[in-house]
């Protein structure tokens, strides 16, 4: 009857250990299905997000075409023709207001002592350390038309991105043949790429116009008898004046062929391929 009883005492214990070990089992599999099921909804959320951010291009790209760029094309051809645009070149010079040293007469000078100088040390001109007028500003007719163009050369790069992505996202997945459409899709993204590159160069242009005038002027504030520096500065504020009215006529004209290649190719863009315009590489 014991050893009934020990029999029965162990089998009910190796059941108990069964269980338990059963329901481990079960956690560590519950556990890694539920991370799994949260990582899978993670993955399904970001997927959803990236495409309605493709949607979002999408939607803006084409609002672009349609309204955007008809009208930033009219609306610098209303700043090229205001007042500033058509000022004549004389009228952009402006006073440096370094002022010109009187010239040292020797002759005025009590005798001086001989001195023995170090062939070390370099001679400057003479300086002007002390301006009349206070700081030296820059020309207010450039700045002023900096302070326009800049904004534009933004938008314009902005909206080229735009464009740029959209096209992209209309690129069907690689087959072979059938490949016209692709190649007009091609053509148009390498032409979007040129003006976005072209456009970010246009404020780089900016910076070396004022760093060189800066340093024009501190040769001036050293050398202030040398006119050639003088005349050099009134030079360059007038090539300045040019590239500026250049520049936002290149970004009128940018906009106009922009809108000119893509509404002309309008119907390749969208559907390279028609059997399977729906079926996109990205």
């Amino acid at each position: 009857m014991c050893m009934q009883c020990f029999a029965n005492h162990c089998a009910v214990r190796t059941r108990i250990r069964f269980f338990r070990l059963s329901v481990l089992v079960f956690e560590f599999l519950f556990s890694d299905f539920s991370i799994l099921k949260i990582n899978l909804t993670k993955m399904a959320s970001a997927v959803k997000q990236v495409q309605n951010y493709k949607d979002e291009v999408k939607a803006q790209a084409e609002e672009l075409l349609r309204k955007g760029i008809p009208e930033s094309i009219l609306k610098l051809n209303k700043i090229l023709d205001a007042p500033q645009f058509k000022t004549r070149v004389i009228e952009v010079k402006q006073d440096i207001n370094i002022p010109i040293p009187d010239p040292i007469i020797l002759n005025d000078l009590p005798p001086a002592k001989k001195t023995k100088f170090d062939n070390s040390i370099s001679k400057d001109g003479t300086r002007v350390l002390i301006f009349p007028s206070g700081a030296i500003p820059p020309n207010k007719h450039i700045t002023d038309l900096m302070d326009i163009i800049k904004p534009h050369i933004r938008k314009l790069v902005e909206d080229a991105i735009v464009i740029k992505m959209w096209i992209s996202f209309m690129v069907p997945k690689i087959e072979d043949g059938n490949n016209f459409g692709v190649s007009v899709q091609e053509d148009t993204l390498g032409e979007v790429q040129s003006c976005e590159s072209e456009t970010s160069s246009y404020s780089e242009q900016i910076t070396r116009y004022l760093i060189t005038r800066a340093k024009l002027i501190s040769k001036i504030a050293k050398y202030p008898h040398v006119e050639d520096y003088r005349r050099a500065v009134q030079e360059l504020d007038e090539k300045e004046y040019f590239s500026m009215w250049l520049t936002l006529s290149e970004i009128r004209n940018r906009y106009c062929t922009l809108h000119d290649v893509i509404s002309k190719n309008i119907e390749k863009i969208k559907k390279p391929r028609p059997s399977n315009a729906g079926e996109s590489l990205y």
